[in-house]
């Protein structure tokens, strides 16, 4: 499994474009095959600061997900107005939370 995760910003004014704008795309990437979650959160309005959280079954299914068309027309569209740290992991050791 792959986890995605970091923080998005976007000029305060831009927020709430963006933000509809990327309810839209994950409504969708939720439904491609390999997303287990594909989530993010407003952390901070007056800052335009988001909390980005995704999980993968594998690389095939992001890269999938990384060259479908509305994922990338969202980049375009948003290319120069927004801009992060998002790092990628791979979860080899994956368990309950309350396991040792």
């Amino acid at each position: 499994m792959l986890i995605i995760t970091g923080h998005m910003h976007v000029d305060p004014a831009d927020l709430a474009p963006f933000t509809a704008d990327l309810k839209a795309l994950a409504a969708e990437t939720r439904k491609r095959p390999g997303c287990i979650s594909y989530d993010a959160a407003v952390e901070d309005p007056l800052l335009g600061r988001l909390l980005i959280s995704e999980r993968w079954a594998d690389q095939a299914a992001l890269s999938a997900h990384l060259q479908a068309a509305d994922t990338i027309a969202f980049i375009r569209r948003w290319s120069g107005k927004m801009r992060g740290d998002i790092r990628k992991y791979d979860a080899f050791n994956e368990r309950d939370i309350m396991d040792g």
